[in-house]
């Protein structure tokens, strides 16, 4: 799917949020990790400090809408997907959510109550209108203050690529969901912004003589079902799809990156390039991947997510051994079936 950059020029007004009190909350000093801070096995990839800084500059722009483009178009995507089950959601909550860009697309017969949970305090100051009853929580991805069965659905929206143990963030999710509860997630996949990275890389080893990560590493997805299956997820489903955005150049898709606060935050990563990289870069990059129209594409590369947690209604696989027929007899079928309509 292709978009076109679009620069909105109007602005919703804020939206009046509260933060939540007690309400189904851990006893837990604070739901946002210290700097630096990490679970004991994690890897400490991203300076999570850093993130939330990227994300409250950018929240406090002028008109951070304009930078909202990706984020709005899978939010609805998300939405969509929770249009598709056939119940509503009594209380549900969002990991990571930004200014609130799913909680937008929904409406009150489907969810009764949200939650939005980010790390970063300017984004919950500046949240998108949404008919839905709706609390703000400061709280991080790996630590969510939430106690065990709580909600009846947790979405999450391009936030969980930024965690350094996404094991223990989608066990805190399987952790709050109530039993028969499903999340519902989306995150960039290994693909993103190839582009960007294989022209930074081509122009720093050419100036430089050799080239440094500037684009976060992201989760593969062969990984994704086995990380959803260990945190205690069922019936998972996980699939694929890319947004092509066209931009002026390559210093125009950087700017927006910096507006989304998606600026890379890896502690591996080098804090300046020399102008001449940068120069060369854009030059590479508008080489290699320049549409006819003189304009160069970005793509975001998403992974969706869906699981559940287990309850006893939900159905199950009957038990090895228990088959009547084999799969040797399915060939069979056509003739038997036939025969049958011949003895009608």
């Amino acid at each position: 799917m292709r978009l076109t950059r679009l620069w909105l020029e109007w602005r919703r007004p804020p939206a009046v949020r509260v933060l939540g009190k007690n309400f189904g909350v851990r006893k837990v000093a604070s739901g946002v990790s210290s700097p630096g801070s990490a679970s004991p096995r994690a890897l400490n990839i991203f300076d999570r400090d850093l993130k939330r800084k990227q994300k409250n500059w950018a929240a406090r722009q002028p008109d951070p809408m304009k930078f909202d483009y990706v984020r709005e178009e899978v939010g609805s995507r998300i939405a969509d997907r929770v249009y598709d089950i056939a119940r509503d959601f009594p209380l549900a909550l969002d990991v990571g959510c930004g200014r609130g860009y799913i909680a937008q697309y929904l409406n009150k017969e489907t969810v009764g109550k949200f939650f939005q949970a980010d790390i970063a305090e300017n984004t919950l100051k500046n949240t998108l209108e949404t008919e839905i009853p709706t609390v703000t929580v400061l709280a991080d991805e790996e630590f969510l203050p939430f106690r065990e069965n709580t909600f009846d659905l947790v979405v999450s929206s391009l936030s969980l690529h930024w965690v350094n143990d996404l094991p223990r963030a989608l066990e805190q999710i399987h952790y709050v969901l109530k039993p028969d509860g499903v999340f519902i997630g989306a995150m960039f996949g290994g693909d993103t912004l190839y582009e960007l990275r294989c022209s930074l890389q081509l122009a720093e080893t050419e100036r430089e003589g050799g080239f440094s990560p500037h684009v976060s590493p992201f989760t593969a997805v062969n990984d994704l079902g086995h990380l959803l299956g260990k945190a205690g997820f069922n019936t998972l489903t996980v699939d694929t799809d890319e947004i092509q955005v066209n931009y002026p150049g390559m210093f125009e898709l950087m700017e927006d990156l910096q507006g989304m606060g998606e600026s890379n935050c890896a502690w591996n990563r080098k804090a300046l390039l020399h102008r001449d990289t940068m120069l060369a870069a854009a030059a590479v990059y508008r080489e290699m991947y320049r549409n006819e129209d003189g304009s160069v594409p970005a793509t975001y590369q998403i992974y969706y997510m869906i699981g559940w947690k287990y309850h006893d209604s939900q159905a199950r696989p009957a038990a090895r051994g228990s088959a009547t027929v084999s799969f040797g007899e399915l060939g069979k079928i056509n003739n038997l079936m036939s025969q049958g309509k011949k003895s009608q």
